[in-house]
């Protein structure tokens, strides 16, 4: 069974960084390819980035492309979002997520909320 835990949110002002952490369980992680979301107040919940599972790989929305990273280290079964220039618009609920049994990501984490000031 996969489980995953994210952590990093926090307040942050407009311009600053953040690094987002997902700790993930299971012995065949290295197999999932993982992705991050986010989901603001009033909002439907809206893909960030994705990385295979080999970690060659990744993709962006374009509202984060050039600011955000995404990594994985399948040594520690974590997935890791890098995330530079903040915007007030950027606040969201960010979640973790896996591709496990099926073309769509099937495995949540309960998110972690990062909120920027302006």
């Amino acid at each position: 069974q996969v489980q995953l835990v994210e952590s990093g949110g926090g307040l942050v002002q407009t311009g600053g960084s953040l690094r987002l952490s997902c700790a993930a369980s299971g012995r065949t992680f290295n197999s999932y390819n993982m992705a991050w979301f986010r989901q603001s107040p009033g909002k439907e919940r809206e893909f960030v980035a994705e990385i295979r599972w080999s970690g060659t790989s990744t993709y962006y929305a374009d509202s984060v492309k050039g600011r955000f990273t995404i990594s994985r280290d399948n040594t520690k079964n974590m997935v890791y979002l890098q995330m530079h220039s903040l915007k007030p618009e950027d606040t969201a609920v960010y979640y973790c997520a896996a591709k496990v049994t099926g073309p769509k990501y099937d495995r949540w984490g309960k998110g972690t909320l990062v909120t920027v000031s302006s």
